[in-house]
C-alpha cells in the first residue's frame, strides 16, 4: 500500500514547496505521517538534506534520494517515532578496519561482508560441530596471507555456520543478521508479507536493489537503491570446493531451520535473478555474512 502511495505523488512537480531552512519530520504537526507530509518531504528529493537538520538524509549519502524515500514511507500513517528522527549509526571501527553501514527502515547493516578471520582453512577442510574459515579460492593455513589476497580484501571470509556463532564475528552492539532480520529488510524493500517467510527465490526486484552496481557476472548488476551493496563474493560448497564467485552471493543466517541442528537459514543472491533466495543449506557450507545493530 506504502508503494502505491509513492506512485501517486512521485508523478507531482516535487519542488512545489518551496525549502525551508529547517522542518521538524511530521510537517504540518498533525501527528502522523501523511500525504502532506510526503509531498514535502519529496519536495527535496534528488537534493541535498539541509545542514541544519539532517535527520531525513538517513543514509548520510548527503542528498535525498530512493532509499530515504523508502524509509520515510515506512512510516506512512503512523506517527513518526521520536526515537528515530534522528537515525544514523556512522562507520564501526572493528578489528582494525572500519566497516561502512546503511540504514535501511529501523535497521543499521553493515554494507560491507564481515572479515573475521581468527584461522583460515582450504576448502578440502570441513566441519560439522567446529567453527571453520575460508577466504574464496586460498588453498593455505597462513592468516596474513589469505589477507593479503584480492578476494580477502573485496568478498571478506566465507564461514560455516558454527564460525558464525562466534561473538567476535561482529562488534558490541552488533549480531549475525537473523533470518527475522533479513524478513524485515525484506520487507521494507517492498516484498510482500505472505511470501516472505517461503523458500526458494521471491519478491520482485528486491534483490536488485540489494547488489551492487558492479562485478556481477553478464550484466547481472543490481541498483544497489537500499545502500545494502551485496556483493557476488560465491561459496565454499557443503562437501568440497569454492564455486561461483561473480555469480552468487550468499549469506548465513544466525537462525537454524527445520527443526534441525544440521540446517540453517541463509539469503542467496544471483545474477540472472532479481528476487532473493531463502535457503537451507547445511551448515558445513562457506557463505558470507552481515552484521545487523542490536
Amino acid at each position: 500500500m506504502k508503494y502505491v502511495v509513492t506512485l501517486c505523488f512521485v508523478s507531482i512537480n516535487i519542488f512545489m514547496f518551496a525549502q525551508v531552512e529547517c522542518v521538524e519530520t511530521d510537517f504540518n504537526n498533525d501527528g502522523s505521517i501523511g500525504s502532506s507530509d510526503l509531498l514535502q518531504f519529496l519536495s527535496f528529493y534528488g537534493s541535498e538534506w539541509p545542514i541544519e537538520c539532517d535527520d531525513l538524509d538517513f543514509n548520510n549519502d548527503g542528498s535525498i534520494g530512493s532509499s530515504d524515500l523508502l524509509q520515510f514511507l515506512s512510516f506512512y500513517g503512523n506517527e513518526w517515532p521520536i526515537v528515530n528522527t534522528s537515525i544514523g549509526c556512522g562507520d564501526i571501527f572493528f578489528q582494525d578496519y572500519t566497516y561502512a553501514t546503511v540504514v535501511i527502515g529501523d535497521q543499521c547493516w553493515f554494507s560491507e561482508n564481515c572479515r573475521y578471520l581468527p584461522e583460515v582453512s582450504p576448502n578440502s577442510s570441513s566441519s560439522i560441530d567446529m567453527p571453520v574459515y575460508y577466504v574464496y579460492g586460498y588453498e593455505g593455513q597462513n592468516v596474513e596471507e589469505a589477507k593479503s589476497t584480492t578476494n580477502y580484501n573485496l568478498y571478506g571470509v566465507l564461514y560455516n555456520w558454527l564460525a558464525v556463532q562466534d561473538s567476535d564475528v561482529c562488534p558490541n552492539g552488533w549480531h549475525v543478521s537473523s533470518d527475522a532480520d533479513w524478513n524485515l529488510l525484506e520487507i521494507t524493500l517492498g516484498m510482500d508479507l505472505e511470501i516472505v517467510n517461503s523458500q526458494g527465490f521471491r519478491g520482485t526486484d528486491q534483490g536488485e536493489q540489494m547488489k551492487s552496481e558492479s562485478g556481477w557476472s553478464n550484466e547481472g548488476n543490481g541498483t544497489n537503491a537500499s545502500g545494502l551493496n551485496i556483493l557476488p563474493g560465491g561459496l565454499r560448497y557443503a562437501y568440497n570446493g569454492f564455486y561461483h564467485a561473480g555469480d552468487d552471493g550468499i549469506f548465513w543466517t544466525n537462525s537454524l531451520a527445520l527443526s534441525s541442528e544440521y540446517y540453517a537459514w541463509a539469503r542467496r543472491f544471483v545474477y540472472n535473478n532479481q528476487g532473493v533466495e531463502r535457503e537451507n543449506p547445511l551448515i558445513t557450507s562457506g557463505f558470507s555474512v552481515r552484521c545487523v545493530q542490536d
